[in-house]
């Protein structure tokens, strides 16, 4: 297990994978000395030595750029899945404007192109392993079988919940030990617009510094 950083360290590091990320090579010694208002090229090298010697990177000694992340997934096998924080009545229910931001996942847990991810809006499926503000990777190609997991349209909100089909109607049910539902039928204003495919859980708060040391845990259904 890698030591770990200090608060500087890891806002080099973070740099470094998302200059990565932006350019798809590394940043020089003198553009991270730019970006950290550091003079000394020998406390920026002497830096990079103190993260690699951690084990966070490796570094080609006499390379200005020779610094390889260790662990990191290339640009490649990655993708930048949409987070969304609302929907509409109207179609497309999901527009780009209602993007929070991109998140970046490793291709193996990403079930479709089209795949996004929203916040679990309330607690009503806790009974199935997901609270309010967890992240859930939906697929919208998928084909909604009973019991599984969905994210549906109703109005203007969306909610999470267990799917049962019941003739031309449709149940969502909570996943409480008396579940509660909500029956649609073929008029009303309604979407399935997927099936959870992952979720993604934080497990620690975030620190009063404001600095953002997170946990997160990754969970298939």
């Amino acid at each position: 297990m890698p030591d770990p950083l200090t608060p500087l360290e890891r806002k080099v590091y973070h740099y470094l994978i998302d200059f990565l990320a932006e350019h798809t090579y590394q940043p020089s010694v003198r553009e991270i000395g730019q970006r950290f208002q550091i003079r000394s090229t020998k406390t920026v090298a002497a830096l990079l030595q103190s993260i690699a010697d951690k084990g966070y990177i490796e570094r080609a000694p006499g390379r200005s750029r020779g610094v390889k992340l260790l662990g990191y997934s290339s640009i490649g096998n990655v993708q930048p899945i949409p987070l969304y924080d609302a929907v509409h009545s109207d179609l497309p229910a999901l527009l780009s404007d209602e993007t929070t931001k991109y998140v970046a996942m490793d291709r193996g847990f990403v079930t479709a192109d089209d795949s996004f991810l929203v916040q679990v809006p309330d607690d009503a499926m806790s009974g199935r392993g997901l609270a309010r503000g967890d992240l859930v990777l939906v697929d919208p190609a998928a084909r909604a079988r009973d019991g599984d997991l969905v994210v549906a349209r109703t109005g203007n909100t969306y909610i999470v919940r267990t799917l049962e089909h019941r003739g031309a109607a449709v149940a969502l049910l909570t996943a409480d030990a008396e579940p509660t539902q909500l029956v649609f039928g073929p008029g009303d204003d309604f979407t399935i617009l997927g099936v959870v495919a992952t979720v993604i859980r934080s497990v620690r708060q975030a620190p009063n510094n404001g600095e953002t040391e997170s946990g997160s845990s990754l969970a298939s259904e």
